[in-house]
């Protein structure tokens, strides 16, 4: 009878263990919301599966197309997806009016992407050049919000640029044939701005803002309060597994191009890695070299709403950038 009950209690222990084995094993299942259609800018978060850094950390990661900052804050504060990406100054200003419940735990872009685009035989030089000049933008973008700020900061009359904004698809073509002096893009794409005009038989440089004062963050990782609250153990899991996606990323852009197109096949490889290499200094910079890849610091935070906040014609004191940010995942 002792030895029966002993079976007994040790098949009940086996079980037990295997259950809470099984448990401790469960994979957590991630939804994450990209800020815009899949491309090489977007490459971390498909390394992250196609490496396995996800699965090391038993995430089960789903990945759903955006269509903007704003569409990201609203799905991921509606409980649409768990964690995204976002342009951090979206998040301030959603902060700053709304108060929504998303925070955002990761920089990958410490710097901003905007530019403009000159022909390489233009007179254009600098940001201070495009005095007088007719500068064509997309109705969308969020380059628009900064611009006065940028001129003025290089000491360019606003009222002497005449602003023209057109469909995305029509910019580089209206700058290519004369029909404006200067293009607003963002950096990311600068790969297929160029495969345009060398088509065209003409070259163009490149006048990235950040080289002319706007010094801010960009493209973070963003969370809901209620992931971060219920969840904070596969968010943290969800960081690091993405931290070495992105490291992984800028060490290997062509096979993390390749792991893009396998996943999403109308995203061409080629340029997806042309891209990865071509925005490499967002991420891996100076800010970066000196604060770490990831990392919000309060004086650059500060900074960054100090701009938003001004753009947007919002009162500095209305928004606590810290309250937009959590460190506490990474």
């Amino acid at each position: 009878m002792k030895t029966a009950i002993s079976k007994i209690k040790t098949l009940t222990l086996s079980l037990s263990l295997a259950c809470a084995s099984a448990s401790s094993w469960a994979t957590d299942k991630v939804t994450f919301q990209l800020d815009w259609l899949p491309g090489g800018d977007k490459a971390p978060v498909y390394v992250g599966v196609q490496q396995g850094f996800f699965a090391a950390e038993d995430l089960d990661v789903t990945i759903l197309g955006g269509k903007g900052s704003t569409d990201a804050i609203t799905k991921v504060a509606t409980g649409t997806a768990d964690i995204g990406s976002s342009d951090i100054v979206a998040l301030l200003v959603a902060k700053a009016n709304d108060n929504v419940p998303v925070k955002a735990i990761y920089s990958l872009f410490s710097k901003a992407p905007y530019a403009f685009y000159v022909l390489n035989d233009s007179s254009i030089n600098s940001i201070k050049d495009v005095t007088g000049k007719t500068i064509v933008t997309s109705p969308f973008t969020s380059a628009n919000v900064f611009l006065p700020l940028m001129l003025k900061k290089n000491g360019v009359d606003e009222q002497s640029v005449k602003v023209l904004k057109a469909d995305p698809g029509a910019l580089n073509p209206m700058l290519l044939t004369g029909q404006s002096d200067v293009m607003i893009s963002w950096m990311t794409d600068a790969v297929k701005n160029q495969q345009q005009a060398q088509q065209a038989g003409k070259q163009l440089t490149i006048l990235p803002w950040y080289d002319a004062g706007l010094e801010f963050y960009s493209s973070s990782i963003i969370a809901s309060d209620r992931f971060l609250n219920d969840k904070p153990d596969v968010a943290r899991r969800f960081l690091s597994a993405y931290a070495k996606a992105v490291a992984y990323t800028w060490a290997h852009p062509e096979q993390s191009a390749a792991d893009v197109h396998k996943m999403v096949p109308e995203v061409d490889a080629e340029q997806a890695s042309d891209t990865i290499k071509s925005i490499r200094g967002l991420v891996m910079n100076e800010v970066s070299e000196r604060d770490g890849v990831g990392v919000f610091t309060p004086a650059r935070l500060a900074e960054t709403w100090k701009w938003t906040a001004e753009a947007q014609n919002i009162s500095l004191d209305k928004l606590d950038p810290e309250t937009a940010i959590s460190r506490d995942f990474y």
